[in-house]
């Protein structure tokens, strides 16, 4: 056997157990942290049914205020966030926000009136700013871009699977009720919100913030990892001196007319995640007088969690067909097709199965791009360019949790059902497929001119 043939099985096979490593050393932590954070996000929508609207004297537009006002805190300091753990490093700053957010999140347990509770939910938006982004870009800092589809879908798991399992864990808590001395719901917050801050003080010591201080990476897989990432980072935004921190860097990625236009496709793709995820229930809750149906809260708990898990399931092998074939423009495009055209159908479906069915599949769409999508920034950003850019995109995917269920309810009282608000989330879903064509053929155009397409997507 020649020299070079010898030398490309051992780069083989020093890859493969590279990437096997990181995968099983950071990827299930990491996505553990997004499972507790997206839960204590979302643990409010769990206790306002079951008691803590009654107790605080709640009508619902306190309650959808204090819902959304999370945003406006999360949305105010991601940038910054994002930029503190590139100085940093994301080993302390993600520690950071777990304990923080978990803090909070502990904080509303014992809380009295509305007052209180706006302020801690803005305080939980502020605490939570930066993780998912971070995330990302910790992740992405691990992996060439090849695997990086593969490592990001890993991750994404967590989110629909939240719903999945932490729908019926958070009714475990609830009907824990009278645990010292507590309401249902107050237990609930109590039970979510420790494991952040003990997930926060594990990733202090367990996380590692480059792969070239990785003691559990033999030598020759440091040298490979950190070759790759290098070869692979020059020429990106972000890479050179003059562009690598502080304004430069915030310049760089603000300036980029890819990075606004990621913003606008994920804006399209998460209108269409938060109009589902807040309201869904009162779909579902509508069948008794749409269809003639009664459910109990356990049955309508369940309806609601079931379109995630096929959603988990497609999400998984999408990502691993990208990842072993390349990342594709339709990888992102087609499954926003797929959302657009199905979230307005399932309000003429003409039975439960087959409206919970036709949901499903919208589902499937979006959690299936979107840790395709994840992975084309950092093809094009590197550095604090990349901290800023990705920062910037998820805002924009913040703005949309922020508006989805505002512009959804006001629009089903203007017009007196759910068929206008949801086919401005189609519309939504089939302007993140146009822009995403449009950008695919813009950066082919410029790879002609310029040496460099937008990587792998074409």
């Amino acid at each position: 056997m020649g020299a070079t043939a010898h030398s490309a099985i051992t780069g083989s096979a020093v890859e493969r157990s590279t990437i096997r490593k990181v995968s099983i050393r950071l990827v299930p932590f990491v996505a553990l942290m997004f499972f507790v954070n997206y839960l204590d996000r979302t643990a409010v929508s769990f206790a306002e049914p079951n008691g803590m609207g009654q107790d605080l004297a709640l009508t619902a537009a306190q309650f959808g205020f204090a819902s959304g006002v999370f945003f406006i805190g999360y949305i105010i300091l991601e940038v910054p966030s994002n930029m503190a753990l590139h100085k940093f490093g994301a080993r302390r700053w993600l520690a950071r926000i777990m304990i923080s957010w978990g803090v909070v999140a502990l904080l509303f347990t014992w809380v009295q009136n509305s007052e209180q509770l706006y302020t801690l939910r803005f305080l939980l938006g502020v605490a939570e700013a930066g993780f998912f982004p971070g995330a990302i870009l910790f992740l992405s800092q691990w992996v060439p871009s090849r695997h990086r589809t593969k490592v990001l879908g890993l991750f994404y798991l967590a989110q629909p699977l939240t719903t999945v399992i932490g729908a019926p864990l958070a009714g475990w808590f609830i009907n824990q009720h009278g645990l010292f001395g507590l309401e249902g719901w107050r237990v609930m917050f109590l039970g979510v919100s420790i494991p952040a801050i003990l997930l926060g003080v594990i990733a202090w010591f367990y996380l590692i913030d480059k792969p070239a201080d990785a003691k559990w990476l033999t030598p020759a897989e440091k040298d490979w990892l950190t070759t790759e990432l290098a070869a692979e980072n020059a020429g990106k935004t972000g890479a050179d001196e003059k562009t690598s921190h502080g304004k430069a860097a915030l310049k760089s990625a603000f300036t980029n007319s890819r990075v606004w236009t990621l913003a606008l496709i994920y804006f399209g793709f998460i209108y269409g995640l938060y109009a589902l995820a807040f309201f869904l229930p009162t779909i579902i809750n509508g069948f008794q007088e749409q269809f003639g149906t009664t459910f109990s809260v356990m049955d309508k708990a369940y309806i609601t969690a079931i379109p995630y898990l096929p959603a988990a399931v497609v999400l998984y092998f999408w990502s691993r067909h990208a990842t072993r074939h390349g990342v594709r423009t339709w990888h992102i495009a087609g499954p926003a097709v797929v959302g657009g055209v199905s979230i307005p159908l399932a309000l003429y479906m003409g039975s439960p199965a087959a409206t919970v069915a036709v949901i499903t599949v919208t589902a499937c769409a979006i959690f299936a791009a979107l840790p395709v999508f994840w992975s084309v920034p950092s093809q094009f950003l590197t550095g604090a360019a990349a901290a800023a850019g990705i920062a910037l995109i998820n805002t924009a995917g913040n703005v949309a949790g922020f508006a989805a269920g505002y512009v959804t309810g006001w629009l089903k009282d203007f017009s007196g059902d759910y068929y206008l608000p949801l086919f401005l989330v189609g519309a939504f879903m089939l302007m993140s497929a146009a822009l995403m064509l449009w950008l695919a053929n813009r950066s082919k155009g410029r790879g002609a001119d310029q040496g460099r397409p937008l990587a792998e997507v074409r």
